[in-house]
């Protein structure tokens, strides 16, 4: 969405709203030292002036205050402020179109399916109660089995905040099969920031009896870390001071924080990020191309209903991109289930549908394939999974 020149309708309304806003503040400030001004005047000569000369002077400070701040003057900064205000709402309603309707096509959602969307949003982002009232209001009792794993990750969640690793080190501990299996080196990674809080809170001593007890099953993969762990021990109470101190940084509670969460995330089978976050902001990020095309597509509404593939790319950012895509070179098509990718025999790919028109749907006439001089056939090409 092009959206400068909305920002430049912003900065003119601001710079006009400051530009008034400081000639006003200006012109205050100089009436309100000239009536300071008079005031002492009057109040030093009140016994020996009379009546006339306070006239007098309360005329001097009228035409004063008439020249420091001529009405014309003002309101014609006011007016070049109105001006800008009252073309501001144009601009933005014209870069927003607030009929999104005609963007997306009638789909009929399983309303269940949405419902466990939403709660196990609240859910994930910690809104239990909210998730809870959600559940009860649409009556999807079900949707609560969200609710335990999801409530135990913010437990242990607001435990590490509080510098408590223990809830997650029993985490790591009943997990340790799956967490192996997929990679993950969390539990060292725990140990490691337990290990240097007691060493900071406890003393040496004590730090060595805790590695006694935990580091020894990662001695075979993780030596290296470990012996740098065990080189902290000479820089009991100096740590801060140390070539280790980096291992104070609050950033490694930080990483460690995310970490977890996508961990745990992984092992009760959903998504780091909430999919209905994720869903909603690749929609705005596709609405304004969407609305372009059915501007353009006005007049046959019944053509984008029915359509299975847009005329039209939508481009998204590499965060919006979970699958393999494939565009033929030849038709510049999209792959589909119905028009697919397919390898030749000469180890080139292009679609279905552009292989048919080359070997003019003749599965055993060769043709030319369009990047090198090889000779074909659509028999022996084979589909592309990816």
């Amino acid at each position: 969405m092009e959206l400068s020149s909305i920002k430049d309708a912003f900065d003119r309304v601001t710079k006009r709203q400051k530009s008034s806003s400081s000639k006003f503040l200006e012109i205050i400030e100089q009436i309100g030292h000239e009536i300071e001004q008079t005031l002492s005047g009057i109040q030093s000569s009140q016994d020996s002036a009379s009546a006339t000369d306070h006239k007098l002077i309360l005329r001097e400070v009228k035409a004063k205050l008439k020249e420091i701040a001529p009405l014309s003057h003002l309101e014609g900064t006011q007016k070049d402020l109105n001006s800008a205000l009252s073309k501001y709402p144009k601009i933005v309603e014209k870069s927003f179109n607030p009929d999104i309707s005609k963007a997306y096509r009638n789909v009929d959602f399983d309303i269940r399916t949405v419902n466990q969307i939403i709660s196990s949003h609240f859910y994930r982002e910690g809104r239990f109660d909210i998730g809870d009232f959600f559940i009860h209001e649409s009556r999807e009792a079900e949707a609560s089995a969200d609710k335990s794993p999801f409530l135990e990750m913010y437990q242990i969640l607001e435990a590490m905040k509080s510098r408590n690793l223990e809830p997650a080190l029993n985490w790591a501990a009943t997990n340790n099969e799956q967490l192996k299996q997929s990679g993950s080196d969390i539990e060292l990674k725990l140990h490691r920031l337990q290990f240097v809080e007691i060493l900071q809170n406890n003393g040496r001593d004590e730090a060595l009896k805790y590695a006694r007890t935990f580091f020894a099953p990662f001695a075979s993969s993780q030596m290296a870390e470990i012996q740098k762990l065990m080189a902290c021990l000479l820089w009991a109470g100096r740590l801060d001071s140390s070539p280790y101190s980096e291992l104070l940084s609050p950033v490694h509670w930080d990483k460690l924080v995310e970490e977890f969460t996508r961990q745990f995330c992984n092992l009760i089978g959903q998504s780091y990020e909430s999919p209905l976050s994720v869903t909603i902001a690749a929609g705005i990020q596709g609405l304004p191309i969407l609305l372009k095309l059915m501007n353009v597509m006005n007049s046959k509404k019944h053509e984008w209903q029915s359509m299975k593939q847009l005329p039209v790319p939508v481009d998204l950012d590499r965060e919006f991109q979970f699958h393999s895509m494939f565009v033929c070179p030849v038709s510049r098509d999209m792959a589909s289930e119905e028009n697919p990718p397919m390898l030749m025999s000469c180890g080139h790919v292009l679609c279905k549908q552009s292989i048919t028109k080359l070997s003019k749907n003749n599965n055993t006439r060769p043709f030319k394939c369009p990047y090198c001089p090889s000779e074909v056939e659509a028999g022996q090409c084979r589909q592309l999974y990816f």
